[in-house]
């Protein structure tokens, strides 16, 4: 039942938008703005909210940002934007909409800042005890390999998302090819690299929803637990008949959803009971842990013992209807896209004032028999 309907808004949806004929200018990565959105996802996205009645507007999250919100002078902001670069570059524009009061949906500054910094994540997450496996970052390639790393290892950009710099040199199996890729990355992403034992288990992503208060302030409550947090169904990214040296590099993320064989997806995963009960138990502890807000998804991959570890956190997972890994977990429980998006931007109005609480019934108490004497 769809109840407790707020006012009507101006919306913007605030987004990077890819251009498929712009000549990237000299010295950025060949995968530079890979986790842009396409213009067809805004135009998905506008629909979406325009089906409970909002006014929508697209804003490019650009340098002329600031002086088009105060322009527009939105009601509330969606936000989407991958920032312009530089460190933390996804709490870019929240910060913006901070300093100038303005409401805006999912994490606030913080939390988009540690996200993208792939090392410090993985330093929270290990200090809470959380499963993550052996890392270590290089700023300069030259580092000493510290004697819990061990061959082949796993090698990124400490501060990307979308796969950016992955591909088949991502998995290294010598100092050699270490040094080199680790130079590579420093130099070519300018950012410090990420290096990782290698995970050859099945890989996982876990999306979640919600907060302690979200049933006070959803449009769909029943979609939440006691707790306040939906989980999604698992979704499973598919290696094919590939080795279990296989590897989910930029190009498999940019791929359609394929035909066996080929890189694609399950959802929901084919997992036991206690291996799905213990993922999304991960999920919900990595997205509370850097104090994530409202959605995310997280990244889990196998050892080789078969136990889960955290591989990284989403905390501006991608909307793109019937391709982005958390629409496809939606679809997969048969909750719409419309109602996913209104999800979204209910809760993140509520954090504003902007939705009237809604009065949640007291659990009956439950007296015990006690057998008479």
């Amino acid at each position: 039942m769809i109840i407790n309907r707020p006012p009507k808004w101006k919306i913007a949806i605030l987004a990077n938008i890819k251009d498929e004929n712009q000549t990237k200018p000299e010295g950025v990565p060949p995968d530079a703005f890979a986790d842009y959105d396409s213009i067809e996802t805004i135009y998905a996205l506008q629909s979406a909210l325009e089906t409970d009645g909002h006014q929508t507007v697209f804003l490019h999250a650009d340098r002329e940002l600031p002086y088009n919100l105060r322009e527009v002078k939105p009601d509330i902001c969606f936000n989407l934007a991958e920032g312009l670069g530089g460190d933390a570059r996804e709490a870019q524009v929240p910060a913006l909409l901070e300093m100038l009061a303005i409401p805006y949906t999912g994490s606030r500054v913080l939390a988009n800042g540690i996200s993208l910094d792939k090392t410090l994540t993985k330093r929270i997450w290990r200090d809470r005890r959380l499963p993550v496996a052996p890392f270590q970052e290089f700023q300069t390639g030259e580092e000493s390999l510290r004697p819990e790393l061990r061959f082949p290892l796993f090698i990124k950009p400490a501060r990307e998302g979308t796969g950016m710099g992955v591909d088949t040199k991502a998995l290294v199996r010598s100092e050699a090819e270490l040094r080199e890729r680790a130079r590579y990355l420093i130099q070519t992403y300018k950012q410090p690299a990420l290096v990782e034992n290698f995970l050859p288990g099945r890989e996982f992503t876990v999306g979640i929803l919600g907060r302690a208060d979200a049933k006070r302030f959803a449009r769909r409550p029943e979609l939440y637990e006691k707790d306040g947090f939906h989980r999604f169904p698992i979704l499973e990214l598919d290696s094919g008949e590939k080795t279990a040296s296989w590897i989910y590099t930029n190009e498999a993320k940019s791929k359609d959803v394929g035909p066996v064989g080929e890189e694609g997806f399950f959802c929901p995963a084919d997992v036991s009971p206690e291996l799905e009960k213990k993922l999304k138990h991960l999920a919900f502890r990595a997205h509370v842990i850097i104090n994530a807000l409202d959605v995310s998804r997280t990244d889990i991959r196998l050892d080789e013992d078969g136990n889960p570890r955290l591989i990284e956190i989403n905390t501006l997972p991608g909307i793109t209807p019937n391709y982005s890994d958390l629409c496809l977990q939606s679809a997969a429980e048969n909750l719409p896209y419309e109602d996913l998006i209104l999800e979204i931007l209910y809760l993140g109005a509520s954090r504003w004032g902007m939705v009237e609480p809604r009065e949640i019934p007291p659990e009956p108490v439950k007296i015990p028999y006690r057998l008479g004497r």
